[in-house]
């Protein structure tokens, strides 16, 4: 008896984690970075310095004139674990943010995502209409899609991953996906 219709199951493809981090202040950035490069392994590429300017959301609690850094890991991994990097992120942010050494409540904000050549996924605590939950309080979201040579923005993107000078970047980090995906089949 044969089954018409029924999809066949195949696991996911690895991806690449990438860890947005913004604060005010580089020793900050550095530790968060110096952290996650203990939890992902190597970091494989790092974003240039950007100025965070799209929202003033954060001032309250991050204070104003944040920097935002991108590090791409050159590890790729399951796309299920998106849930264990964000939980680990909010851990790093809460022991940084205890040592009591900045006036702010959130001197540095760690979110995880991945990379792969179709999309950027990032990771929140936060639900929304255009989220999905994947378990322990995480839920996800595609910001970004590759289509037709370049990145493509929904309705809900962040104002800042519309940003030219960050696709830029992103479109840079896929080449890390490509070469991999060559040497795994024969062409």
């Amino acid at each position: 008896m044969t089954t018409v219709g029924m999809g066949e199951i195949h696991l996911a493809e690895p991806v690449l984690p990438i860890v947005a981090a913004f604060s005010r202040y580089d020793d900050a950035l550095e530790w968060g970075r110096e952290r996650a490069a203990s939890f992902f392994g190597e970091v494989a590429m790092e974003s240039p310095r950007f100025e965070f300017r799209e929202t003033d959301y954060y001032a309250a609690t991050m204070g104003d004139r944040l920097h935002k850094y991108f590090w791409v890991f050159g590890q790729r991994r399951d796309p299920a674990e998106l849930v264990d990097w964000k939980i680990a992120a909010n851990e790093w942010e809460a022991d940084f943010a205890g040592r009591g050494d900045y006036p702010e409540a959130r001197p540095l904000n760690l979110d995880p995502g991945y990379l792969t050549l179709a999309k950027l996924v990032l990771a929140s605590t936060k639900d929304h209409a255009h989220r999905m939950y994947l378990g322990r309080g995480i839920y996800a979201e595609v910001t970004l899609y590759f289509k037709d040579g370049h990145w493509q923005h929904r309705e809900w993107t962040f104002p800042d991953y519309r940003r030219g000078d960050y696709q830029d970047f992103f479109s840079a980090a896929r080449q890390l996906i490509r070469p991999r995906r060559r040497e795994a089949s024969p062409t």
